[in-house]
């Protein structure tokens, strides 16, 4: 059956139309494949192989990488410090976002100033941060240390003590992620109408019940976004790690999360396949508990109750 011909041109333009739309994307495609797909599939490849890098040729070994790490008390280790890190600044840092955009959008003034502060240490180098964080933190002359003497208590000795080089990353990581979060928490703030608010106040809602019966349930597709993007942030840590603990992953492990244990593996010891299988479980793991995540609150974050 011949097309009329108004038909006919409308089709020949528009792939032509998308034949320009193509060649306009080529490029981007190219570089994604280059550096991003074909790096995946590679890695992939290379955690069932036994090489080091140098020889021209790698040894298969199948998942015998995997097993290995399955069956080392390094990794186990390691995803506890992983998984204390993911919970802590996770948690925190959502509180943190969530209570700073509550306070700017409760009609503070100077919003814009205040935005623009908790969002400076979101654009700064992370490197820079920790390491500025790390002379904040020296136990004798740093200033957070200090603060602390002038109202009688020492404080520890943040970055060589096991029990608090944890934590003294943690508060990096959340000092860093707070300004992002808040900005995504304010912006799903602003989406909800304010005329709910008022026909609660006329009904006498205090502002607990406010932020439990309104605030909470209109905010928890912002919510879900937040932490699922937090999480996977908080998985992939690694230069925070590596610049306050010295290189290390310590005192005494303290600090090794699997980030540090994938780079030691790959750049100080050469063992491209137990880094890549430490790569890919990673990946893994990060799969399943934002899945899972996703499961438990995806409904009711869409919803909306």
């Amino acid at each position: 059956m011949t097309l009329p011909l108004s038909a006919r041109t409308r089709r020949i333009r528009l792939n032509g139309e998308a034949r320009m739309a193509l060649l306009a994307v080529l490029p981007a495609l190219l570089i994604l494949g280059l550096f991003t797909v074909y790096p995946i599939f590679y890695s992939g490849y290379l955690s069932l192989q036994d090489w080091n890098g140098f020889d021209p040729e790698s040894t298969w070994v199948g998942l015998q990488n995997y097993v290995d790490w399955f069956q080392s008390p390094t990794f186990w280790h390691s995803l506890s410090v992983t998984a204390a890190y993911v919970i802590g600044l996770t948690v925190l840092s959502l509180v943190g976002g969530l209570a700073v955009a509550l306070l700017l959008n409760s009609g503070v003034r100077g919003v814009t100033f205040y935005r623009v502060l908790f969002f400076i240490p979101v654009v700064t180098a992370t490197v820079a941060a920790a390491t500025v964080w790390r002379y904040l933190l020296d136990p004798g002359s740093g200033l957070v240390n200090t603060a602390l003497r002038s109202f009688g208590v020492q404080g520890p000795n943040w970055l060589s003590d096991p029990t608090w080089a944890l934590p003294a990353v943690i508060l990096v990581g959340v000092w860093k992620r707070i300004g992002f979060n808040m900005v995504i928490f304010l912006a799903g703030l602003q989406t909800i109408p304010r005329v709910y608010y008022e026909a609660a106040m006329v009904d006498g809602a205090s502002p607990w019940h406010r932020f439990r019966h309104i605030t909470l349930p209109l905010l928890s597709p912002t919510t879900l976004l937040v932490a699922i993007m937090t999480l996977i942030d908080a998985f992939l840590v690694f230069d925070v790690v590596f610049v306050m603990s010295n290189g290390t992953g310590g005192p005494v492990g303290s600090t090794e999360v699997l980030g540090f244990l994938l780079w030691r593996e790959a750049f100080r010891y050469f063992n491209l396949g137990d880094a890549s299988a430490i790569g890919w479980i990673l990946f893994l793991i990060v799969l399943a508990v934002t899945l899972v995540q996703w499961r438990m609150f995806g409904r009711t974050a869409r919803s909306g109750v």
